[in-house]
C-alpha cells in the first residue's frame, strides 16, 4: 500500500480511512467537492470500488464517484 502524499483516492484500498490533502480538479468541480464534503482535512473511507468507479464515505454520507474525478483527489493514509 501506497503511504505516500501523492496518492489519489482512486489507489486507497477498500476499507482505508484516508485524509484529503489537496483537490486537483477544475475549480468549479473542486468547489462542487467541497460543497459534498471532499474538502481538505475530511477524512475519507473507501467503501467499494468498481468497474473504474469508488464509493466513499464522506461525513457519513456514501458518495460515489468516478474515477476521474478520484484521481483529482489526493490524499494520505490516516493514522
Amino acid at each position: 500500500m501506497t503511504t505516500d502524499a501523492h496518492m489519489t483516492l482512486i489507489d486507497a484500498p477498500v476499507g482505508t480511512f484516508v485524509v484529503i490533502r489537496h483537490l486537483t480538479s477544475r475549480p468549479e468541480i473542486s468547489t462542487r467537492l467541497r460543497e459534498l464534503g471532499f474538502c481538505e482535512n475530511a477524512v475519507v473511507r473507501c467503501v467499494m470500488k468498481g468497474y473504474g468507479n469508488i464509493i466513499c464515505e464522506v461525513y457519513n454520507t456514501r458518495v460515489g464517484l468516478d474515477s476521474g474525478l478520484a484521481r483529482g483527489i489526493h490524499v494520505s493514509v490516516s493514522e
